[in-house]
């Protein structure tokens, strides 16, 4: 009553409506339409692949923008792993797609290596999911757009129970409702395996085939070289080891093998750039052996380009003092080449070849304060100074060591 009396100064009078057809909400919906504006034509589907001891299948539900809503279980006749088994859901599901004319594709699944491959986010290292993956690709390629997503398990229930519905029985068509289907092969080729031929020939080969068939050589003198060439080796356990009397046992590698071991030991993770010998004797403590190691050591070491490029630089030959040192042996009685004698003679020839010094600088280490050596330093003029252990400089230690640890950390 209120409300009418204060609407009456309007002169506002009531009329009932009249009968609306269908043609005014027509009208009315296409007036007030936007341009362009559609309904979604964006596709949902849900796979989950499941493997078992049973059998392995799939499920898939595809929902569509109008609430159409299709179910399909998979059996598959061959053996699939778990990640196998989803990469088959998810290639059924966009065969599935591609049959009703599809183009935009939202798909879920509840594996996290799936979709993160696909998306290539994960690296695909295994063969077989590769080719799933490519696969993949090449199909996804035929759609206008294909998104595929994480979700997590308790989210995915109903595609799960399609795929353990096939992987738990062997008798499909429980469900009335829903496309039951066998795949036979699965959708990528198998690799095939290649054929493995005869093992390369190596020097371990007559050793192991007579330690362990007895098999010899026809020639009785190369009979008897391989008996006593096997005597100092021993099988365990299929592998060749070399025996010895202060050393454990040593495994016998071919020129393959002997190559890595080489590489890791001189420039590996541990390794230091050592020489030829000292190479060769950690080796042997690594537990490894072969018939020409130590000169394998050392064409190893004249082939490294660090330890070649950062090596000492000698500037005089060495090679006009050893013909000296060589006819000296050769020209003296054997009673006169003493240690003394080669002092002198080593002495005589670096000061012919560089002249005498002014003096020479030492430590107060026994071998330098000897008596002899002052007197025969004396005679030629040179100035003996030794140098306190508080100084190390004077002497150019610092310097020689600096010179070292340089050197190591460049190879």
């Amino acid at each position: 009553m209120a409300c009418s009396i204060e609407l009456s100064e309007f002169d506002i009078n009531f009329e009932p409506r009249g009968p609306v057809k269908s043609q005014y909400l027509v009208d009315f919906i296409n007036e007030l339409q936007l341009k362009g504006h559609f309904l979604s034509d964006l596709w949902t589907m849900h796979v989950d692949g499941s493997s078992n001891n049973r059998g392995s299948g799939a499920g898939i539900i595809l929902e569509g923008p109008t609430g159409l809503t299709l179910e399909q279980s998979l059996r598959f006749a061959f053996k699939a792993s778990n990640n196998q088994a989803e990469y088959e859901a998810l290639i059924a599901g966009l065969r599935l797609a591609q049959e009703i004319g599809v183009r935009r594709l939202m798909c879920w699944t509840d594996s996290k290596v799936v979709s993160e491959q696909v998306n290539d986010n994960f690296q695909v290292k295994d063969s077989c999911l590769l080719k799933y993956y490519h696969l993949f690709q090449r199909m996804r390629s035929t759609f206008d757009e294909v998104q595929v997503r994480h979700t997590p398990r308790e989210h995915n229930k109903r595609a799960d129970q399609l795929a353990r519905l096939v992987s738990s029985t062997r008798k499909p068509g429980q469900l009335r409702t829903t496309l039951h289907l066998e795949l036979t092969t699965p959708s990528v080729v198998p690799t095939e395996c290649m054929t493995i031929g005869e093992p390369t020939r190596t020097w371990i080969t007559d050793i192991t085939n007579y330690l362990e068939h007895g098999k010899e050589p026809s020639d009785p003198s190369a009979a008897k070289k391989l008996r006593t060439q096997a005597a100092r080796y021993s099988m365990v356990g299929g592998e060749l080891y070399r025996r010895g009397f202060s050393v454990p046992l040593l495994k016998c590698v071919d020129a393959e093998q002997a190559n890595y071991v080489l590489r890791e030991i001189h420039e590996g993770i541990c390794g230091f750039h050592s020489g030829g010998r000292t190479l060769a004797t950690k080796v042997l403590r690594a537990g490894y052996y072969w018939p020409t190691l130590k000169d394998d050591c050392i064409k190893f070491v004249k082939r490294c380009v660090s330890c070649q490029r950062h090596d000492n630089l000698i500037h005089a030959s060495a090679e006009e003092l050893h013909d000296y040192f060589t006819k000296w042996v050769e020209a003296e009685p054997l009673a006169n080449i003493t240690a003394a004698n080669v002092q002198k003679f080593l002495w005589k020839n670096i000061v012919t070849r560089f002249g005498i010094p002014h003096a020479i600088i030492t430590d107060n280490g026994l071998q330098f304060t000897d008596q002899k050596l002052n007197r025969f330093i004396q005679d030629l003029g040179i100035k003996h100074r030794f140098t306190s252990v508080e100084h190390p400089q004077s002497n150019g230690q610092a310097e020689a060591a600096n010179k070292v640890i340089l050197t190591e950390l460049k190879k």
